[in-house]
């Protein structure tokens, strides 16, 4: 049986790491150097690294910290944040990256997916996915999270998936940070569209959290969140001995 991923996410911006709720209010968390080696070192299955006002400040991501963050890690990496060409995934490619995460680079080119994935094979291309409810409907924003595109979430998703996407992580803005739980409804709708591997974000604020996703949706292949571990709050190592007890499989 396909073990579960449990994925600590670093939302980097001018070079440290932050945390914040609904994806406002970031507050300085710690280093992403230091960070990313010791998750690789404690049990953490892979890691997403984001350069979180990439796209809104209109630049390309900071390829120093990110090269020196990679050299740090042994276990995969996913990074994001301003990527708007295959010139884009070519750079964080070369600096250490296994997999590049889009978002608001595919919106302004829908063409960018299948082009990345024809050069670096679907495995390569993740979709990220802001979604936030906008008068009972799944809508998907932009520049993280400040801007409403008004496209409908799952048809967007379905879309990308498609074109080539060969993974996709759903950040819910509606439980970013509250730690109240994922949102079940959310990726149910995202799971049964879609047949590519899809990643829970937002909302995780204890161990039972992870174990409710599992049991909840069994199609779930990873959980991904951040304050949890960044804070202590949750052990990987606890998080997986407990999910394995729950009949969950992990990678202990």
């Amino acid at each position: 049986m396909i073990t579960k991923r449990i994925i600590p996410c670093l939302d980097v911006r001018d070079g440290r790491v932050v945390k914040g709720v609904n994806f406002e209010g970031l507050n300085d968390v710690s280093s992403p150097i230091e960070l990313a080696k010791f998750y690789s070192e404690n049990g953490a299955d892979e890691l997403v690294f984001y350069d979180i006002t990439a796209s809104a400040e209109g630049r390309k991501l900071f390829t120093d910290i990110l090269c020196e963050t990679a050299r740090q890690v042994f276990i995969p990496l996913t990074v994001g944040g301003g990527i708007n060409t295959v010139a884009d995934f070519d750079r964080v490619l070369s600096c250490g990256a296994d997999k590049v995460s889009v978002n608001s680079g595919a919106i302004r080119n829908p063409d960018l997916i299948g082009e990345a994935a024809r050069l670096y094979g679907d495995q390569c291309v993740v979709l990220s996915a802001d979604v936030k409810r906008v008068d009972g409907v799944y809508r998907i924003f932009a520049k993280g999270g400040r801007e409403n595109t008004g496209m409908e979430a799952i048809e967007w998703i379905r879309r990308c998936v498609g074109n080539g996407a060969g993974e996709v992580v759903v950040n819910s803005i509606d439980t970013d940070g509250v730690k109240g739980g994922f949102d079940l409804p959310m990726l149910e709708a995202v799971c049964d569209a879609i047949n590519v591997p899809v990643i829970a974000s937002g909302g995780a604020g204890n161990i039972q959290d992870f174990i409710t996703l599992f049991h909840t949706l069994p199609g779930m292949d990873a959980g991904l969140a951040a304050s949890i571990f960044h804070f202590g709050e949750v052990a990987i190592s606890d998080l997986k001995q407990q999910m394995a007890a729950a009949g969950i499989p992990a990678r202990l």
